[in-house]
């Protein structure tokens, strides 16, 4: 994917969400004049706007939009403007009920939110582009134009819906994806339970059924429902790119596997032309800045490593979980340039001011309740400065040591029904694995299972359920050619249909794990097992354990006791000029390092013993220079040595090989060429 940034901006985005129709136009000017103070130069607009913009089927009005675009241009803010399609008017809905996605039990949802959407309809989808062309053809060559912004986080809070309309759709779909019913058959394995179809027609979406639902049936539908949105997205971004030449054209992505779990965002990152993405802190009782890195490190690759923008971020607390607690001073700044530091080329927020009514009037803002006078809005107005020292970081790229393979699709078949252990969780696996990386102070790249690997030392395959032909060889060809593997169990064991490979698990990384499991053994609720090395070391496993049998593979670990006691537990392969690794039950990340440690020396990545756990030192790299980001999570003052010397750009300060941090701060050095 090509770098494509924001039409002119000279620095880094600083801005956010700004809904001006909730307010009376008086207020307009002092939130422009404050905007200024905070240093803003990038806000979305028109994301809610569509009952505003067309009040009445085909009768546009834009003299409240015209007002808004001139103002903000007027003081040098460009402008991210949405097609306001997540959310369609009242006489839309009324004129079109049929639009209004039903749900797999049969309920067709109501008019009162956002995103209620069936994606098949086709009077949604006319009156999508009627608006859409609309917007274009008025402000498509504006001089304060930056960004088109297309829909609003599609996936949530629906993305399949299960109508007659979609279930014509559906059978499109599978005529081009299969060609015939006979295809369907094989590919769904139908003549199991007696499902097999004499004709396309026969076939409806897995609504709900009175036992588990043939799962191929399944991990299709939910295929063609993010493929449904994608057609969506790519129908206006076309219109957008006919008609709005130059200007890059986004859609906000949740790819935090915290908040979004229906979209496959390797598919969706190739349609846009410049990855955006919200998060936010799930306040869970978990380490807040590890899903944070993991999200930002995601959203990198899904970019294929360029350069992206955080669209949506909190200054403080939210408004949707059972809890939400404030920031701490100085953590919203300390999330923002964390997000930098892995590769956003900016800091954005949900919202710039704080309503007044609706469902989100307790979420945070860039200009609270309180007003100016309030801790939020100085730390806003620092933040916004401290980013403008950053301008010349501007288009580097940020420096992963290793990578983790993740699959969308494969963690939709992996959930499900009837599967061994209902306490194995691929997002849990992610996080695990992710977080003991993380402690190893490792910047982490993640991949597509058939991507090229031959960048990377180390590849981690937290939870890889389905699993290609083409993946089993290019894991094969990767371990060959000299890179060091590490798979955890119920891996590789199906096939794209999810189809169990044929012959012995792990399907097709038996080859490059040098063994076969005969059998899987998931333990009972609370129930562990002990594994012990031969130094005498032992290591607690939960969750799951397997019938373990090396064919090539060499024992480094072995089960203590539980049903495969005595049977290797942990396996290290030597194949070509490289290691694999097996993993066969689950470890906590703490355990996990002691098998990631020597992992890790494999590939020749040294230990940063001298860096505290949760001080974070991530490295961008680019023509303008070569920058590293050091993150103080801690309470504690730090030290932190630095691979040379260098100016502290948000200071102005030198660094001559170290640089010592505050608790809670942030440092960015600029290292001398």
């Amino acid at each position: 994917m090509p770098d494509t940034a924001p039409e002119g901006l000279g620095g880094l985005a600083f801005g956010g969400d700004y809904n001006p129709e909730q307010w009376p136009e008086d207020v307009w000017s002092e939130d422009v004049r404050l905007m200024r103070e905070a240093g803003v130069t990038l806000v979305s607009i028109g994301i809610f706007s569509w009952a505003l913009l067309e009040p009445e089927p085909g009768r546009y009005d834009f003299g409240r939009l015209d007002r808004i675009v001139a103002l903000l241009h007027e003081n040098g803010i460009r402008i991210d403007l949405g097609t306001p399609t997540v959310a369609p008017p009242a006489w839309f809905y009324r004129a079109h009920p049929e639009a209004l996605p039903v749900s797999r039990e049969g309920m067709r949802y109501a008019f009162g939110s956002r995103g209620a959407i069936c994606h098949s309809s086709t009077a949604y989808r006319t009156a999508a582009a009627a608006i859409t062309e609309q917007l274009v053809r008025r402000y498509g060559s504006h001089p304060a134009l930056a960004l088109w912004h297309v829909h609003n986080e599609y996936g949530v809070p629906v993305s399949a819906c299960y109508c007659e309309n979609c279930a014509a759709h559906f059978r499109r779909w599978l005529s081009t994806t299969y060609e015939t019913v006979d295809g369907v058959n094989e590919a769904w394995g139908t003549a199991f339970w007696g499902q097999s179809y004499g004709s396309l027609e026969e076939i409806e979406p897995p609504r709900a059924t009175p036992t588990v639902c043939n799962p191929a049936h399944l991990l299709d539908y939910a295929r063609f429902a993010d493929a449904t949105m994608r057609e969506n997205f790519v129908r206006e971004r076309d219109i957008l790119h006919r008609l709005s030449p130059g200007i890059p054209v986004t859609t906000n992505f949740m790819t935090a596997l915290s908040q979004c779990d229906s979209v496959d965002y390797w598919a969706w990152g190739r349609e846009v032309d410049l990855v955006t993405n919200d998060h936010y802190l799930i306040t869970d009782g978990r380490r807040t800045q590890v899903n944070l890195a993991m999200t930002a490190d995601l959203t990198r690759s899904v970019a294929g490593g360029a350069p992206w923008l955080l669209l949506e971020h909190s200054t403080s607390g939210v408004s949707w979980q059972p809890r939400n607690p404030a920031k701490a001073p100085g953590q919203m700044a300390r999330n923002s340039l964390a997000h930098v530091a892995r590769g956003s080329d900016g800091a954005m927020f949900f919202q710039w001011r704080q309503s007044r009514r609706g469902a989100e009037k307790f979420h945070s803002s860039m200009l609270p309740h309180a007003g100016t006078d309030s801790r939020v809005w100085r730390e806003v107005v620092r933040l916004g400065a401290d980013l403008d020292s950053l301008a010349p970081l501007r288009g580097t790229r940020t420096v992963a040591d290793a990578a983790m393979l993740w699959d969308w699709q494969s963690w939709w078949a992996q959930r499900l029904e009837w599967r061994p252990s209902e306490d194995h969780d691929a997002r849990e696996r992610a996080d695990s694995f992710y977080e003991a990386l993380y402690d190893r102070h490792l910047t982490i790249d993640f991949a597509h299972p058939e991507a090229d690997l031959s960048a990377y030392p180390l590849v981690v395959v937290p939870a890889l359920y389905l699993a290609s032909e083409a993946t089993g060889r290019n894991l094969r060809t990767y371990v060959e050619n000299g890179g060091t593997l590490v798979v955890s169990y119920f891996s590789g064991i199906v096939d794209e249909h999810d189809a169990v490979h044929p012959g012995a698990y792990p399907g097709v990384l038996r080859d490059v794990l040098g063994l076969t499991v005969e059998e899987f053994s998931p333990l009972g609720e609370g129930e562990r097992v002990r594994i012990t090395a031969a130094d005498g070391s032992e290591l607690t496993g939960d969750v799951w354990s397997e019938f373990v049998v090396p064919r090539g593979a060499e024992t480094l670990w072995t089960y203590a006791d539980g049903l495969a006691a005595g049977q290797p537990a942990i396996t290290r392969h030597r194949l070509g000029r490289g290691t694999a690794w097996y993993i066969s039950t689950r470890l906590a990340p703490g355990a996990l390092d002691t098998v990631l440690g020597p992992a890790a020396e494999d590939a020749g990545l040294a230990p940063r013993t001298d860096l505290p756990r949760d001080v974070e030192v991530v490295r961008r790299s680019g023509e303008s220079g070569e920058y590293v980001f050091v993150v103080n999570h801690t309470g504690t003052d730090t030290k932190v040595p630095l691979p040379g010397h260098g100016t502290e750009l948000l200071t102005g300060e030198r660094a001559a090989g170290r640089l010592a941090l505050p608790a809670g701060a942030v440092g960015v050095v600029r290292l001398d060429s």
